[in-house]
C-alpha cells in the first residue's frame, strides 16, 4: 500500500484466538453477534492477526507495534515478525524507529528478547501515560516490564502529539489504554490511519455502542472509535487496525445506511 511517497505494509507475527462474545459485547443484549455471525468462525471464535506495520518514508524505516513475539500460550502464538521483515529485505538493524500504539503484550513482543533489544539502532517511542500504567505504575504487568525495561536506553517517551517524520504523525487517543496513540500517514493527497486497538473488529464501525473487555475507559474508547469513524465516513481516508482480517486497509461507508467497513 502506498500513501503518496510513503509505503506501508503489514508484517505478520502470528495469530490469537478469542471467543467473539467473550471480548466484544453490547450492554443489555444477550446475543449481540446474532446479525454478525459472518464476522466470526462457525464455532464463535475470532481469529486475531498479530503483528505490526512497516512504514517506509524517505527519512525513516518505522515499525508500528512489535507483535506478540516468540510466544505460544495456546491462545496467542507468534514468532514470525522478523521473517516477515526479511521478506521485505529488512533486518532488525535496518529499523530506525519502533513506535507503539499502546503497550499491551501482543504489541510489544519483539521489543526485546532474552533481555536485549531486538532492534539495535532504533529509537523506541511510547506514550508516557502507557509507560507509567504498564511499566512503572501500580498496575504494571510482568509482561510489559520484561519486554520494555531492556529498551530504556533507546527509549523516548512522549506526552504530546508529534510528527515523527514528514507525513507520519502521532495523535494521542486515550480510552483503550491511557496512552493509546493513532499514527496518521499523509502524502500526495492521500491519508491513512493506523488505529492499533482503537478497534478490534470491523463490526465496531457498524455497532456504535459495542465494548471490548480490554478498554481501560470504555466510554472514552467508544467516543474515540465513533469520532474517528464518523470523520472518515464517505471520504478517501483509509483505516486499518492491528487485528482486522488480513490486517487490510479499508474505507468507512455510510451513505445508504449504518456505517460499514469496506476493505480495499
Amino acid at each position: 500500500m502506498r500513501i503518496g511517497d510513503i509505503e506501508v505494509l503489514a508484517v505478520m507475527d502470528g495469530t490469537g484466538t478469542e471467543k467473539a462474545a467473550g471480548i466484544l459485547t453490547r450492554p443489555g443484549i444477550d446475543d449481540p453477534w446474532a446479525c454478525h455471525r459472518h464476522h466470526h468462525e462457525p464455532d464463535g471464535t475470532l481469529s486475531l492477526p498479530l503483528g505490526g506495520f512497516l512504514v517506509r518514508s524517505r527519512e525513516r524505516i518505522v515499525l508500528v507495534d512489535a507483535g506478540v513475539g516468540p510466544h505460544d500460550d495456546g491462545t496467542y502464538r507468534g514468532g514470525a515478525l522478523l521473517e516477515s521483515l526479511a521478506v521485505h529485505g529488512l533486518a532488525p538493524a535496518d529499523i530506525t524507529d519502533v513506535v507503539f500504539t499502546h503497550l499491551h503484550f501482543d504489541h510489544v513482543g519483539w521489543a526485546s528478547v532474552d533481555g536485549r533489544p531486538v532492534f539495535p539502532h532504533a529509537t523506541y517511542r511510547a506514550h508516557r501515560a502507557d509507560w507509567q500504567h504498564f511499566v512503572t505504575g501500580p498496575a504494571a504487568t510482568p509482561e510489559a516490564v520484561a519486554k520494555l525495561t531492556p529498551v530504556e536506553e533507546q527509549l523516548e517517551l512522549f506526552d504530546t502529539d508529534f510528527t515523527l517524520a514528514p507525513g507520519i504523525d502521532a495523535l494521542h487517543q486515550p480510552g483503550h489504554t491511557p496512552g493509546t496513540t493513532v499514527y496518521v500517514l499523509s502524502s500526495g493527497g492521500r491519508r491513512a490511519l493506523l488505529l492499533g486497538d482503537v478497534v478490534h473488529s470491523v463490526v465496531q464501525f457498524t455497532e456504535r455502542d459495542w465494548q471490548v473487555i480490554w478498554d481501560v475507559d470504555p466510554a472514552a474508547a467508544s467516543a474515540v472509535r465513533n469520532r474517528i469513524a464518523d470523520q472518515a465516513a464517505d471520504t478517501d481516508t483509509l483505516l486499518t487496525a492491528a487485528h482486522f482480517p488480513g490486517m487490510r486497509f479499508g474505507r468507512i461507508l455510510a451513505t445508504d445506511g449504518p456505517r460499514r467497513f469496506v476493505a480495499v
